[in-house]
Order: C-alpha cells, then sequence, then structure tokens
C-alpha cells in the first residue's frame, strides 16, 4: 500500500500493558483461527478418503468444515486488524494533513467500534437463544448450534478489544493514524 512502512505491518504497542495484552490476545486468536483452517482441510481430506476411495457416507464432515471456516473467519478478525490486513483505502488520508488524519481516524475508530458493538450484541443475542433452546441442527449429526454459535460473540468482543487497543495507541501517540507514517 502507499506510504506503509515495513514498521507499519504491525500496529504498535510501546510499553503499554493494555496494548501489549491486547496484542498477545489476537496473536493467540490468529494461531485458533489458523488452526481451524488446518482441521477443515484434514477433515475435508479425510471426507474425500471416505466418498471417492473407500466408497463410504459422510456424515459429519461437511457441516464441520463449514462451522470451522466461519469460525476461523470471525475468530481471526482481531489477528487481521492487528496487522492491519483489512480491505482499506488510504487515499483519503494519504491527502490529508497530520492534523486532519488524526480526526479521520478517531473518527473512523469510534465508528467501527460502535458497529462492532451492535454485531457483539445481536451475535451474543444470538447465541444465547441457540444455547438457551438448546437448538440443534437438522442434520444427522444434529451439532448443538450454541458450540459454532459461540464463534460470534467471541470474534467480535476480542475484535472490539482489538480496536479500542487500536484506538488508544492513536490518541496515545503510540501508533501514527492509520499506520502511515508522515512524509
Amino acid at each position: 500500500m502507499a506510504g506503509h512502512t515495513p514498521s507499519a505491518a504491525t500496529s504498535h504497542v510501546g510499553n503499554n500493558a493494555f496494548l501489549r495484552a491486547v496484542a498477545a490476545l489476537s496473536t493467540l486468536s490468529g494461531w485458533i483461527s489458523a488452526a481451524m483452517i488446518v482441521a477443515a482441510v484434514a477433515i475435508t481430506c479425510q471426507m474425500i478418503v471416505v466418498r471417492f476411495v473407500l466408497n463410504g457416507s459422510t456424515v459429519w464432515q461437511t457441516e464441520a468444515v463449514i462451522y470451522l471456516a466461519i469460525s476461523a473467519t470471525l475468530i481471526g478478525l482481531p489477528y487481521v486488524q492487528r496487522l492491519r490486513g483489512h480491505v482499506n483505502v488510504d487515499l483519503v488520508p494519504l491527502a490529508l494533513p497530520k492534523k486532519a488524519r488524526f480526526v479521520l481516524c478517531i473518527c473512523t475508530l469510534s465508528l467501527t467500534i460502535a458497529m462492532v458493538c451492535v454485531m457483539l450484541w445481536y451475535g451474543f443475542e444470538f447465541w444465547h437463544l441457540a444455547f438457551e433452546r438448546n437448538w440443534k441442527s437438522d442434520t444427522i449429526w444434529g451439532v448443538r448450534l450454541w458450540i459454532p454459535y459461540l464463534a460470534l460473540p467471541v470474534g467480535f468482543a476480542l475484535f472490539l478489544l482489538q480496536l479500542i487497543a487500536d484506538l488508544v495507541a492513536v490518541i496515545l501517540k503510540i501508533d501514527q493514524p492509520f499506520g502511515l507514517e508522515d512524509s
């Protein structure tokens, strides 16, 4: 991306204990997300062997792979945010002076935090409903849906923490707005 330096690849944490803790949680969530993807690939390979080599039927594999892929996406949100890997348009921040870039960053992070709070609220509500009513999938496997739905509140809560850490880092001037260095 234009204006990015190798040091801007991840968010800066400085000596702030809160920022370091959130960075560690985000990194852990990235590893868990990667493990989910590896598990989904392994289950897919096992499913292929069972179906096409052994000519058997599969019961749980397709559903497990779908839940793992979706969960990996949600659990991986904070790690991608920490690495600044989400899609962004930096044309406007690059064109702005330092003070306006700072204000835009605060506004952008604040609006994103508000939106993620709404997603967290409804994600928790959806998970809690599935847990409380003991919903199960309509498949032969009949997985309790609160288990895969748990990725909604957990993923959005971790994402919210990383966004708050990014906001704190910008406000405390530990990190640059949008990770862009002044030219």
